[in-house]
Formats: C-alpha cells, sequence, structure tokens
C-alpha cells in the first residue's frame, strides 16, 4: 500500500471547517498529489514490464482509472466554483450594505453641515441683536444720566 502525503495548505474556506471534500480537493491540487500519482503510473508500467499484468490489461485499468478520475474532478472543480461563487456573492452583498452604509453617513454629514451652518448664521444674528441692544441700552442710560443731570 502507497503512504498517503497530506497536504497542510489551509483551505480557501474563510470562517468556516474544512469538509473532507474541501481536503480532497485541497490534496488533489498540490504537489504530493502529483507525486502519488507518478508513483502509481510507474508501479503499473513496472507491473507490466515485470509480466505481472498484460500491456493491453494495464492500459485498460489506468485509462479507465484516468477517465474516472478525469470526471471526478470536473465535478469536484464544479463544487469549488459553486462555493466560491456563493461566497462572491456574499462578499458583494456585504459590500453593497457597507456602500449603502456608507451614503447614509455621508448624507448625515451633510445634514450636520447644513444645521452647523444655520446655527453660525442665527448666532451671528443674535450677535447683532445683541450688540444692537446693549449699544441702545448704554444710549438710554447715558440719556436718562443726562436727565437726571439737567434736573
Amino acid at each position: 500500500m502507497l503512504p498517503i502525503i497530506v497536504m497542510t495548505t489551509p483551505a480557501p474556506t474563510q470562517g468556516r471547517e474544512q469538509t473532507p471534500i474541501d481536503k480532497l480537493i485541497i490534496w488533489i491540487g498540490s504537489i504530493s498529489s502529483i507525486v502519488v500519482h507518478t508513483i502509481i503510473f510507474i508501479f503499473f508500467f513496472a507491473l507490466s514490464l515485470f509480466g505481472v499484468m498484460s500491456w493491453q490489461l494495464m492500459l485498460l485499468v489506468l485509462t479507465t482509472t484516468v477517465s474516472l478520475e478525469a470526471i471526478y474532478l470536473a465535478i469536484f472543480i464544479q463544487l469549488t466554483v459553486n462555493r466560491n461563487a456563493r461566497e462572491l456573492q456574499e462578499v458583494s452583498e456585504d459590500i453593497d450594505e457597507i456602500s449603502e452604509d456608507i451614503d447614509e453617513i455621508g448624507e448625515d454629514i451633510d445634514e450636520m453641515s447644513e444645521e452647523d451652518e444655520r446655527d453660525s448664521a442665527t448666532r451671528a444674528r443674535q450677535e447683532e441683536a445683541l450688540d444692537v441692544l446693549t449699544n441702545d441700552v448704554r444710549r438710554v442710560l447715558s440719556d436718562l444720566e443726562a436727565l437726571k443731570q439737567s434736573r
């Protein structure tokens, strides 16, 4: 029996636990998978070279195995594509929500700026009115002082 080499590269499954399929897909796309497949092919060719198995049977077994493996690889690839499409859709929805939040924050900032401008204008008018009133009170006080002194 051939030893199975396990690939330790983390899967692109952020935030969720790896399933056995995820682990298999990671292993299939690794250098260790190439090494194992190469060893298996060499083993079958050696069986034929040493007369343990006929060439026709060896080629039939390898062809059938490779065909089945190609079918499964296509399925694994489609599973990965589907999962990535779902994850991209989720990310896209998150980006849309964040964009909406940013737009709302921008509108709030604009409203606050307008309120500040209105408050500043109101404050300026109030200061002007206060200055006018202060001057009027001073004038009235000076008139009263003048009247007191004239009596």
